[in-house]
């Protein structure tokens, strides 16, 4: 799946049309370290906002030239968030109110119940959530999980630590991993509210990303019987098959992000490069090569992904690739226009520092090595 077809053309267009204005809005958020001083109002984000959310609780679908779009596939997905990056902004856009992260998970392991209240109340206003996985000693190693979940008269009482959280530090609602119990049956997602006084939360200055991520802390915070996900499932199918389930279209995501980044950067040199010598030429010829086969990778893994969400190895991949590609990029793009091109093009300067995050978003690039090669190698075993 390399080439859009007509309605996904026209979102991309759609995108491309209305995401310069991100661009402008995200040179102010950057000037803040932490980007929680100022929010920018962009009409794209307010409308991306209300989408992302499975078709039979979407009130509000976006409409387009009579075709209808709910940004809910990994390829719209992916369509969506590779043009917003290469026409506005990336970081900007991972700030954005929404149920990106989170929903991902309420819809692979929520009952309808939870998933109606939690997709309802992202429609209803622009609102801010997050899923909170990392911690401060273990990163995102489900084996070294700390944070936990305690039996008590009313559910449960949840008490741990959360870094690097997305939009942690904006978010009255999210989902939180934790612990129940030894070993990885014992691994549990709850639903929580942060308008608990046991709950703490704050910005994370950093030098890309801008405005990005956040910390939580929790202590003693109720979490109902009826905010734990997966209630309904088997207890096989609570914990790594449904992060499995959001995990795979969100590295999709991830690496449309990376060569939205790369894409930047490559159109922005090919405009200010005083002219086009021989060896800037054949540079810029294979940094577009390059572009153009990772967009490829990604497009196929979100077409594998809504064939099957369990499909591992081609979302890896692409992660893989376009984390590497977006740094590629931005270096190459650097190096091109001179020694002084920090300085002297401060938008370009951004997209450097912001394309090093692409690497730790969703697992880190030995972690989606290792998924390619357990795929290769189960596949090796299968023609044995």
């Amino acid at each position: 799946m390399t080439r859009l077809d007509q309605r996904l053309r026209v979102l991309r267009q759609y995108v491309r049309d209305e995401a310069p204005a991100l661009r402008t809005a995200a040179q102010e958020l950057d000037t803040h370290p932490d980007g929680s001083t100022l929010y920018p109002k962009v009409p794209l984000l307010d409308r991306l906002a209300t989408l992302q959310v499975p078709r039979r609780y979407a009130r509000n679908p976006l409409v387009i030239e009579g075709h209808e779009f709910l940004v809910a596939s990994a390829l719209e997905r992916v369509v969506f968030h590779e043009e917003a990056a290469a026409h506005g902004d990336a970081a900007l856009l991972l700030s954005a109110p929404g149920s990106l992260t989170a929903g991902m998970l309420v819809a692979a392991l929520g009952d309808d119940e939870q998933q109606r209240g939690f997709f309802e109340r992202v429609q209803e206003r622009p609102t801010w959530t997050f899923l909170a996985m990392t911690e401060p000693h273990g990163g995102s190693d489900a084996a070294n999980l700390r944070t936990t979940l305690t039996p008590c008269d009313d559910g449960y009482l949840l008490n741990g630590t959360k870094r690097f959280i997305g939009n942690a530090h904006r978010s009255p609602l999210g989902v939180v991993t934790a612990r129940t119990g030894a070993g990885p049956l014992g691994i549990r997602c709850a639903l929580v509210e942060t308008s608990h006084p046991g709950c703490g939360s704050g910005p994370i200055a950093t030098l890309g990303m801008r405005g990005v991520l956040g910390t939580l802390d929790f202590h003693d915070v109720p979490v109902p019987d009826a905010h734990l996900l997966g209630r309904h499932l088997s207890p096989t199918r609570r914990g790594m098959w449904g992060w499995l389930h959001a995990f795979n279209p969100l590295r999709c995501v991830a690496a449309a992000l990376g060569v939205g980044i790369a894409r930047a950067a490559y159109d922005y040199t090919k405009q200010h490069l005083p002219r086009r010598r021989a060896t800037p030429g054949r540079h810029l010829d294979a940094l577009g090569a390059r572009i153009r086969g990772v967009q490829a990778l990604t497009r196929s893994a979100a077409a594998a992904v809504d064939a099957d969400p369990a499909n591992a190895h081609l979302p890896a991949a692409a992660k893989n690739a376009a984390a590497c590609l977006a740094v590629e990029a931005t270096s190459t793009a650097l190096r091109l226009l001179g020694p002084g091109a920090r300085l002297e093009h401060p938008l370009l300067d951004k997209w450097a520092r912001d394309a090093h995050g692409i690497e730790y978003m969703e697992g880190t690039s030995h972690v989606q090595e290792q998924s390619v090669f357990n795929a290769l190698a189960r596949a090796d075993a299968a023609h044995r």
